[in-house]
Parts: C-alpha cells; sequence; structure tokens
C-alpha cells in the first residue's frame, strides 16, 4: 500500500524579520512530539521565508515612473504598487483592471510579480507589500541544511506560493523553492501499463506537493505556514524549482 501523510504543524509563532526558520521550525517539531524520519519533506509558505528575509516595502518609499502611472491606469491599481511590480518584473506579459501578470526576476509568470498584500502589518497611513525572497532555491538550501543539522537526518524543503493557472479558474499551490527534493521527474523513456513508451511525460512533482501541502495551510487566517509530508524517498536535487519553469519558447501562452 503506498500513501503520503501530511501534516499542519499548529504552533509556528508570527514571524519577525530575522526570525531563524531552521530553529523556529525545530522547537515546533519537538513540541508537538513529531517523529521526523530520513527523507520526510516540509513544506514552507513563501510568506514566512520573505518575513524572516525582511522582503517588506513601504509603499510611501516608492516613485512612480511614467511608465508605472499609465500602466496603474489602465489597471486600475496604485501607481506605487505597479512601478514595485515593474521593479520586480522583466516583462509584461498580459494586464487587465485589477491584474498585471508579468514575468517576475525569477522567471515565474504570475499576477502583480508574487507582491503579496495579505496577512502582514499594515495600515493606510503606512501601507506595506511583501515581496518574493530574493532567491527561493538558495533559502530553501538554507533551511534544509540547518533543519537537517538539527534533526540528524537529511530531509527535504520546499516553499510554495498561491498561483493562478491557465485554462483553469482557481488558484493553487507551486513550488517556488525547493532543495533535498526531486521538483521535475522525467518519465520519458519508461513504459504504460499496456507497455507503450512514454514520449512526452515529466512530472512536477514539487509542484504537486506544495498543492497539496496549500490545502492544510489554507488561504486564510488558518495560520499554519509549514506542512509536513512522510511517504516520500528523497531523490537527487541538482536545479531545484527553476527547472519547472517552462522556456519562453516552449510556452504557448505567450
Amino acid at each position: 500500500m503506498r500513501k503520503l501523510d501530511l501534516i499542519a504543524l499548529d504552533n509556528i509563532p508570527l514571524i519577525s524579520p530575522g526570525d531563524k526558520l531552521a530553529d523556529v521550525i525545530f522547537k515546533s517539531i519537538n513540541k508537538s512530539e513529531l517523529i521526523i524520519d530520513e527523507g520526510d519533506i516540509l513544506v514552507l509558505a513563501q510568506k514566512i521565508v520573505s518575513k524572516a528575509e525582511d522582503r517588506y516595502v513601504s509603499l510611501n518609499k516608492i516613485t512612480p515612473s511614467g511608465e508605472a502611472e499609465l500602466l496603474a491606469k489602465k489597471t486600475a491599481k496604485d501607481p506605487r504598487l505597479v512601478e514595485l511590480i515593474l521593479q520586480e518584473s522583466k516583462e509584461v506579459v498580459r494586464y487587465r483592471k485589477g491584474v498585471i501578470v508579468v514575468e517576475n526576476k525569477l522567471g515565474f509568470v504570475h499576477a502583480n510579480a508574487g507582491i503579496d498584500r495579505s496577512n502582514i502589518d499594515s495600515n493606510a497611513n503606512n501601507p506595506m507589500v511583501l515581496l518574493l525572497p530574493e532567491n527561493p532555491d538558495l533559502s530553501a538550501e538554507g533551511i534544509r541544511k540547518d533543519l537537517s543539522r538539527l534533526l540528524k537526518k537529511p530531509i527535504g524543503i520546499i516553499i510554495n506560493d498561491s498561483a493562478g493557472r491557465a485554462w483553469r479558474n482557481g488558484i493553487v499551490g507551486i513550488a517556488i523553492g525547493s532543495s533535498g527534493v526531486t521538483a521535475l521527474t522525467d518519465l520519458r523513456g519508461q513504459k504504460d501499463l499496456y507497455g507503450k513508451v512514454l514520449e512526452v511525460t515529466e512530472v512536477g512533482l514539487a509542484d504537486e506537493l506544495a498543492s497539496a501541502a496549500s490545502i492544510l495551510m489554507g488561504q486564510g487566517d488558518e495560520g499554519l505556514p509549514v506542512v509536513l509530508i512522510k511517504g516520500l524517498q528523497l531523490g537527487e536535487d541538482k536545479e531545484g524549482s527553476q527547472i519547472l519553469i517552462r522556456p519562453v519558447e516552449d510556452d504557448l501562452f505567450r
């Protein structure tokens, strides 16, 4: 029988800039009396990684460019936020009222460059936003090394975020950072049940795990930003989550 177990850690405190996530998670594991096995995977919400890395920006400190002002009028968005979206992006892919879809500097194509305004300390006089980590794969690697040392066994780390999808309604969790996990499983050359050779099948394993974890994390005030996944064997991790990004020349939506 094959199975996966997903367990949300329920005693993670609010994260502040400078917090060491490995220490916070290690304390939570001990407090919950969870048993961590070699090869277990921890999925972390992007937001706590960004908060620990102090990726906050005050919109009061942003001066919109002419390009940002023009795009803000077309999309009915705050010009300061639009300027920040442009600064965090390589290219504006699509836009309409309320939404700007861009290619983030990290390569992800999603709305508003992944800039977040929910579940952060902010007010009308000092509106704050939260950027994605500068290098999510590097962040995942550091957390993995620190936690593996504390736990005295190798584990995997995925950093997930919410994103929309072409063809489909609704957001799902995706992996924007990973370490110690096979992010993309290549099944090409293997055979199906009837002996037919698979020619194009690749599985975004890290995305599937990120999405599964997001069910427990939720999108509102659940306060469950870390999920433990048990039942998988760690694979070879050579390229992190970047291997999941489809090259522009193969992207039929651009």
